[in-house]
């Protein structure tokens, strides 16, 4: 047993070495696959149609993909190792918390696979875009998509360096997002001071409906609408509380799609939430 997973391992590495020898000579993988929503967002923007093989099924969902139009004809997947493999990919791209089984049972396979990280930045947003650009052969594409992100950020109206609206995120089950994030550096871009990162937040965590309410918060940042069908996840989200806030605070609704994935829809994150910072400006009291 021991000689056999020794085998697959070794199998395993000289099928990434050969991978990253081809894409070094220049031959793109002809065959890719994406396991990972926001994996497809990029792969899709980034690779010639005709080698992709298979994205995720979310991809073809307007309400959580950017590009749902770009994969309305690429055959999807559903994360199932039995689905990829007959698929005969010659690069597996994985997120490094999703489809963890499959993500496994390729590695034993000795399917040529990379796994990228979540951004915690702008900064490495580009980089991850080099990144699956440089894996799928598309290096100069990917500084086109770097390049159009950074051109549309430029073109956003400057943040007002008057008093910063306090805001928080809140999402089902009570999560909301501290420092060390992208969606923290999204609000701080837009004008706004994440209410969690002063609460010594790191990262995600949740956080109680009364401390919403006790910080006196400007702006509550949603990211699933309470029209949804009824889960415990969102009842908090239904909560009478949040109607009473409304005559003070500014409740939005971020579509998730915009700020959940490192992408070029980051930038209309930005965008929305710098009106809505101008905004909650515009009703503050006079000091």
């Amino acid at each position: 047993m021991q000689r056999h997973r020794l085998l697959w391992s070794f199998v395993a590495v000289l099928a990434a070495l050969m991978h990253l020898g081809a894409t070094d000579t220049g031959q793109k993988p002809r065959r890719v696959v994406s396991l990972n929503l926001c994996v497809d967002e990029l792969l899709l923007r980034l690779a010639d149609p005709r080698n992709v093989a298979s994205v995720t099924w979310l991809a073809r969902d307007p309400g959580n993909s950017n590009v749902a139009d770009l994969a309305a004809e690429i055959p999807v997947n559903h994360g199932l190792a039995e689905e990829i493999i007959p698929l005969q990919p010659d690069l597996v791209i994985a997120g490094i918390y999703t489809a963890r089984p499959a993500v496994a049972m390729l590695k034993r396979t000795g399917t040529p696979l990379a796994e990228v990280g979540v951004p915690k930045n702008l900064a490495e947003v580009r980089q991850q875009i080099r990144d699956i650009a440089g894996l799928i052969g598309e290096r100069e594409k990917g500084e086109s998509v770097v390049g159009a992100m950074d051109a549309s950020l430029a073109t956003l109206p400057s943040a007002s360096s008057l008093s910063r609206p306090r805001a928080i995120v809140l999402n089902p089950n009570g999560a909301t997002v501290g420092k060390g994030t992208l969606v923290d550096e999204i609000m701080t871009r837009a004008g706004l001071t994440n209410v969690a990162a002063e609460l010594a937040l790191d990262n995600y965590g949740q956080i109680p409906l009364e401390t919403v309410v006790a910080k006196g918060v400007d702006v509550l940042i949603l990211s699933a609408g309470r029209d949804g069908p009824p889960a415990l996840a969102t009842e908090i989200l239904r909560h009478p509380v949040l109607a009473a806030l409304s005559d003070r605070t500014r409740i939005v609704v971020m579509p998730g799609r915009l700020w959940n994935c490192g992408g070029p829809a980051v930038v209309d994150a930005i965008g929305r939430l710098r009106r809505v910072a101008d905004e909650a400006r515009a009703r503050a009291p006079a000091r």
